[in-house]
């Protein structure tokens, strides 16, 4: 038998077994890992076309349909950059039934890496013994928060790493300086299911963080009429992708994220971007220990036509201490940008990449989502 093998929680299978699904009478398996070791099967057995499902943070999840040559594209990008090599382990501790998690399967297989797959929870590297040295992870925001908080004793783990990605949500104020005690390059990643993950990077720690994103070599970019982000190379198998996320192009391959299109809130005829005025709130929160999960939206009124209200998730704030965050959020903000109501939601709705549903959080308030 090939000695080739990957951990599953803890369980090992070998490819061949893999492959031929030899081990379904001998071990048993829950849903994740079964839908896990199908992708794995039909990597293994040269299938050429992937059913993907996006992730719907955005919208209603749809399937899409990635080529094997797309996946590889994409793969071979983030290995040679990171400089993995053979036998090298890597932690997959993102959802497999999406495209960031099933990246990390093809690249584990591209790269001939030992892949240790743990199911995603907040602090993944708890799964982990602290004797593995784990040279290339990926993970979604809160997961790194949560690893650097509670279990501060696996900082030497991601020291040692080749490279860490984060990717999936906005990367906040609190979290960036916290990244900054780790040795180990640490990227904010760019990309959808659509380009088979990132296509762009930016460099989150140490003396060449960026407010820019780097794209990966032999990727085109460019802007649309809207000023969106248009994608183009093998990864899109060289057709014009058009995204809805409004850029700040730097040079032919850098440029600034500046919000998504679909995210404006017209209030008094003056359009807000939601990212800005979320980005002054986690500013305005970043002193606190504990600053709670947030979001913008727009809310119907009969004056301005659409209000920006803030959706915030735990306990309700006193009221003086919505009047504290009021006047930082005034220092920073225009009139129609500050928030004109508060929410309070004891746990907001997430998708099944750990992503936040704003719109089922908001159906869930009994507020406006359209």
């Amino acid at each position: 038998m090939n000695e080739d093998f990957l951990l599953l929680n803890g369980k090992k299978f070998y490819y061949d077994e893999i492959a031929n699904y030899s081990f379904r009478n001998s071990i048993p398996l829950n849903g994740y890992e079964s839908k896990t070791l199908e992708f794995c099967r039909s990597w293994l057995n040269g299938i050429q076309e992937f059913p993907i499902q996006t992730s719907g943070s955005t919208g209603t999840p749809k399937t899409i349909v990635l080529t094997r040559a797309q996946l590889e594209a994409s793969a071979r990008r983030t290995i040679s950059l990171l400089n993995l090599q053979k036998s090298d382990t890597t932690l997959v501790c993102l959802n497999t039934e999406y495209i960031a998690g099933m990246m990390m399967l093809a690249r584990g297989f591209m790269a001939e890496l030992q892949m240790v797959i743990v199911e995603p929870i907040g602090n993944p590297i708890s799964l982990v013994g602290r004797e593995e040295q784990i040279a290339f992870a990926s993970f979604v925001p809160m997961q790194l928060q949560t690893i650097l908080q509670e279990t501060p004793e696996a900082l030497p783990q991601l020291n040692n790493m080749k490279g860490i990605l984060v990717g999936g949500a906005p990367v906040s104020p609190t979290l960036q300086r916290e990244l900054q005690q780790i040795k180990a390059p640490v990227y904010h990643t760019y990309g959808m299911t659509e380009t088979a993950s990132h296509i762009a990077l930016r460099r989150l720690n140490g003396p060449e963080a960026a407010e820019y994103y780097q794209v990966l070599h032999n990727i085109d970019i460019g802007l649309d009429k809207r000023g969106c982000l248009t994608i183009k190379g093998d990864i899109t198998n060289n057709e014009l992708l058009v995204t809805n996320d409004i850029v700040e192009l730097l040079t032919h391959d850098r440029f600034k994220w500046i919000g998504r299109v679909d995210n404006v809130i017209n209030s008094g005829g003056v359009k807000v971007q939601v990212e800005k005025v979320e980005l002054a709130i986690a500013e305005a929160f970043a002193d606190l220990t504990d600053s709670p999960r947030f979001f913008i939206a727009p809310q119907p009124d009969e004056l301005l036509g659409e209000k920006v209200v803030l959706v915030l998730e735990g306990d309700t704030f006193t009221p003086e201490n919505e009047e504290i965050l009021m006047e930082r959020l005034r220092s920073k903000l225009r009139k129609f940008e500050l928030p004109k109501e508060l929410y309070y939601s004891p746990a907001f709705t997430m998708t099944a990449t750990g992503k936040l549903s704003r719109q089922r959080t908001l159906q869930k308030l009994g507020l406006f989502t359209d």
